[in-house]
């Protein structure tokens, strides 16, 4: 078993061709199946609170995980600016592709829970199997259209189609957060909630009551719109958006633990059933 001092293994991949090619940081560590892949969220990096809570855990559980930056983000290349969800998600399906191997359980917080929805449609259409789980936390599915474009200010909205751009304030650092005309209309591309949603496996939604970014009752429509998956929503009362306090951070363990449970005990049950079907007839 993995101990928890081991590092994981750091890596870089090569996403895109061209003038398009992004250079993207990793960090693997290896273990059993389920492992577990972080998603992160809109300009946030693989060594937050809950990213690193998760490897640990798997360390202490012999677990696979893998985290990853996106481009523009944490130790990964690129331009913040050259930023857009097809961009992410193109990087999100070439680190679990090409870096993750057996069956996974996909975490993303925020911005991260639509890039895992995205990620686990197209492995769907592609009919791989490989993603057994979701771990969702405060998602953010259609962000750039529900939450960023519905809410400006028309003056906001006028700055971003005549000049490109606009940096909106943060409460979470010290810069503004960079929102492009380029990250609206290519969001308006991957806009999942207006329909049913079927990601083939279980889906556990994380949302606190009081986080100002996602609306709870965001949370709430996409647990509409996964109308063919087995869901569970857990508003946490005093819950913020970053959820990353000890008690939520145990909450989380907790989710990803049991799920990972549930899908090894389907799968030993699974494989008796197969041996029992494919068993040799006894002699005539």
């Amino acid at each position: 078993m993995t101990l928890p001092s081991d590092p994981p293994t750091a890596c870089r991949i090569t996403v895109g061709t061209g003038a398009a090619a992004r250079d993207i940081a990793i960090l693997r560590r290896s273990g059993r199946a389920p492992g577990l892949v972080w998603l992160g969220g809109f300009r946030s990096d693989m060594t937050g609170t809950k990213a690193v809570a998760l490897d640990q855990w798997a360390a202490q559980t012999g677990r696979a995980a893998t985290r990853f930056d996106y481009s523009g983000h944490g130790a990964s290349g690129g331009d913040f600016a050259d930023g857009t969800i097809s961009r992410w998600l193109e990087e999100a399906v070439a680190v679990f592709e090409r870096e993750t191997e057996g069956d996974q359980i996909l975490v993303g917080s925020s911005m991260g829970g639509w890039i895992a929805l995205l990620l686990a449609l197209d492995q769907r259409r592609k009919q791989t199997a490989r993603i057994r789980g979701l771990v969702l936390i405060a998602p953010a599915p259609d962000f750039t259209e529900a939450l960023m474009w519905a809410t400006f200010p028309e003056a906001v909205k006028a700055q971003i189609l005549e000049r490109g751009r606009y940096e909106e304030p943060s409460a979470y650092a010290d810069e503004p957060y960079l929102i492009t005309r380029a990250l609206i209309e290519d969001g308006r591309n991957h806009l999942i909630l207006g329909g049913p949603i079927e990601t083939g496996c279980p889906v556990h939604i994380l949302q606190g009551v009081k986080d100002p970014d996602v609306p709870w009752r965001h949370a709430v429509d996409l647990v509409t719109a996964l109308s063919g998956d087995d869901v569970v929503l857990t508003l946490i009362k005093d819950g913020d958006h970053r959820l990353s306090r000890p008690e939520d951070i145990r909450r989380l363990l907790a989710t990803v633990a049991s799920l990972a449970a549930e899908i090894e005990t389907a799968g030993i049950e699974t494989a008796e059933i197969e041996t029992v079907g494919t068993a040799a007839p006894p002699p005539a």
